[in-house]
């Protein structure tokens, strides 16, 4: 009696949902080939082909929402992998399909991964210089990037300084966009650069009534994030 093979039976599975998926759509019944692949996620949570499919179709059918958690979860999956491009891509749009979605763990996943010396460090109780700030916090409890999701969807203008233990430095924020950054006596880009470093330490957000000149053209916050985070990971090569 011929004995089953688990894993081929895990991969006949995820094969014959991809499969059911693709004669779902020739029929024009997307809800169904939707709800064929959410049957299997069940039994195969990890698997890639079945979430960038269910991504792919619930993108192409505008459901943002459906797409965008599916994005999250690739990110993680990738990530795991070390696959930090695909990782960056998926964060990238999952931003793009739904931009309240809070992608900031994921982008600290991506810095701890690339660079793992930069993992924040718990240091003494936190103290703050000023009395009155818009947004302050502990940068070992609180990452850089909640802190610029947070401002951005405020659309917030002002200064965000970083007070690390062994470095500082500020962002500088036009209605919730980064426009400029100073650290380590670099600026714009480079600036940005080393205050994504600063993992340890407090941050404190100051409004101001007067936009700043524009030193850092990107497309978004997060484009700019995911091109530092890539350009960190090659400094260290």
């Amino acid at each position: 009696m011929p004995v089953s093979d688990p894993q081929s039976d895990h991969v006949s599975e995820i094969d014959a949902a991809l499969l059911d998926a693709e004669l779902f759509l020739k029929y024009k019944a997307a809800d169904k080939a939707i709800k064929r692949l959410r049957t299997a996620l069940e039994h195969n949570s990890r698997s890639i082909p079945l979430r960038e499919r269910l991504r792919e179709i619930c993108a192409t059918h505008k459901l943002t929402e459906e797409a965008a958690r599916q994005c999250l979860a690739l990110a993680s999956l990738y990530i795991e992998r070390e696959d930090f491009d695909s990782a960056h891509d998926r964060l990238l749009e999952a931003k793009q399909l739904d931009n309240r979605i809070n992608i900031a763990s994921g982008l600290e996943a991506i810095r701890r991964a690339r660079r793992p010396d930069l993992k924040p460090e718990p240091g003494p109780e936190a103290s703050f210089s000023q009395r009155h700030f818009t947004l302050a916090g502990d940068l070992s409890a609180v990452s850089v990037f909640d802190a610029i999701q947070v401002l951005e969807n405020a659309r917030l203008t002002g200064t965000l300084v970083l007070n690390g233990q062994a470095q500082e430095g500020q962002v500088l924020f036009n209605d919730g966009r980064i426009v400029d950054a100073e650290s380590g006596g670099e600026s714009a880009e480079v600036g940005f650069r080393r205050v994504v470093e600063i993992t340890s330490g407090t941050f404190e957000f100051q409004k101001t009534p007067q936009q700043f000149p524009v030193k850092i053209q990107a497309l978004s916050n997060t484009n700019l994030i995911l091109d530092t985070l890539r350009l960190l990971d090659e400094e260290k090569q």
